[in-house]
């Protein structure tokens, strides 16, 4: 049987950032995956990272417009009646965790991630050969009525007092930023946010960097995972076995595989997105990743052509894709961008694992030596797979957390 120190299950954003932190302080990592870095749901998302997401993604309270989410009225969340007896337990849960006094210790818990994230990512950049991904344009939130853009323009003041730099913008300023745009009311630009031209070769180049300093890749299945008679814990690879006193689950939606087999009844829940890519119309440009607020789509100017992301399907994870909402939003952003043909030839599908509390499962397991935790980042997996790596190598190796790890316990529910 071959050895490590570490196993990692999983070769998303967070679990090749937990092997590289493991690896900087001195750990030998095996990184497990069955198909490779970033090809999962690290491939999907919008490319932000998100500095400025202080607040997190919140059920909705008001009864008006929760009438119109259950009669699938709106583009940005869309689920069907079939799916509520598997969902719907976990949609109650998020709602009652959206309360205001659970979210104020959610955004006290996330705010030293949120806070770290941009820098623990330049550094890897930087590490990685990566700087032409990254680009420093902020995102921009649009608005198509003056009644929403009064709604944006409070969400973003409440903002100002974690020293985040904020453009509020009238229809000219939306122009003058993005001249290809249809007119709309106005928009926030959250300037702190980065943007990753391609998500899914960051986490590549991550994982390349990890090989070059050493580390081991092996395609294999994680669900092989086993605790030996000698407390280690081994996965089964194409050459045999290999075991380590330490396993990490960086499974992203698949994490619940592993976690419930050895008896953590952790609400875990999905939310399923979809992209499509296609090429601007000759001439066009975006300039920034656009957010269309009213209409629950973003528009990101992506290497590989202009990436429209849905919002929320809730749904099983596993189940069959119903790109719904792709077939709602694209002829809306017809209307905004002059968006040319598609370039997939279907829209992706991927899930986005969350708990009710949107705050991630980081930290050892309470019941099992050496089993750790790294999952459920909810929508920020792309910005915080580094700082969360940080943070569970410094738990894994002794040394002080840069932030109390507490509110990420396993157990908290």
């Amino acid at each position: 049987m071959k050895s490590a120190d570490v196993i990692v299950l999983g070769a998303g954003m967070v679990g090749v950032s937990a092997a590289l932190h493991l690896q900087a302080r001195g750990r030998d990592v095996v990184m497990i995956d069955r198909r490779g870095a970033g090809l999962e749901t690290s491939f999907g998302n919008a490319g932000l990272i998100e500095r400025s997401s202080i607040f997190p993604y919140l059920f909705p309270r008001d009864p008006a417009r929760l009438v119109r989410y259950a009669l699938n009225l709106l583009p940005e969340a869309h689920y069907h009646l079939t799916a509520l007896p598997s969902v719907g337990p976990w949609l109650l849960r998020y709602w009652r965790e959206s309360a205001p006094e659970r979210v104020a210790r959610s955004i006290a818990a996330r705010l030293p991630l949120i806070e770290h994230s941009l820098i623990e990512h330049e550094i890897l950049i930087q590490q990685a050969g990566a700087g032409a991904l990254l680009r420093r344009t902020g995102w921009i939130k649009l608005f198509r009525s003056e009644q929403s853009l009064a709604a944006g323009v409070a969400d973003a003041e409440k903002l100002r007092a974690y020293d985040l730099h904020i453009d509020l913008l009238d229809a000219a300023g939306v122009a003058t930023r993005e001249p290809g745009l249809a007119p709309v009311a106005g928009g926030v630009h959250y300037l702190d946010t980065a943007f990753v031209s391609d998500p899914g070769a960051l986490a590549k180049a991550y994982a390349d960097l990890f090989l070059s300093r050493g580390g081991r890749f092996v395609a294999g299945d994680a669900l092989t995972l086993e605790q030996e008679a000698d407390g280690r814990w081994s996965v089964a690879g194409p050459d045999g076995r290999i075991a380590a006193p330490d396993a990490v689950v960086a499974l992203g939606p698949w994490s619940d595989q592993i976690f419930r087999r050895y008896g953590y009844d952790m609400p875990f829940g999905f939310k399923r997105g979809y992209h499509m890519h296609y090429a601007p119309q000759e001439g066009a440009r975006l300039n920034h990743p656009i957010l269309d607020a009213d209409n629950g789509y973003l528009l990101a100017p992506m290497d590989k052509g202009v990436r429209l992301t849905s919002g929320a399907e809730f749904a099983p994870r596993d189940a069959p894709p119903t790109p719904v909402q792709i077939e709602l939003c694209e002829p809306i952003a017809r209307r905004l961008f002059p968006l040319g043909p598609a370039l997939d030839a279907a829209p992706w599908k991927g899930a986005r694992p969350c708990l009710p509390d949107m705050l991630p499962v980081l930290g050892p397991a309470p019941r099992q030596k050496g089993l750790w935790f790294d999952f459920g980042h909810a929508h920020h997996g792309l910005t915080l797979g580094p700082v969360s790596g940080r943070l569970l190598a410094e738990m894994m190796t002794g040394e002080t957390p840069f932030t109390d790890p507490h509110p990420y316990r396993a157990d908290r529910f």
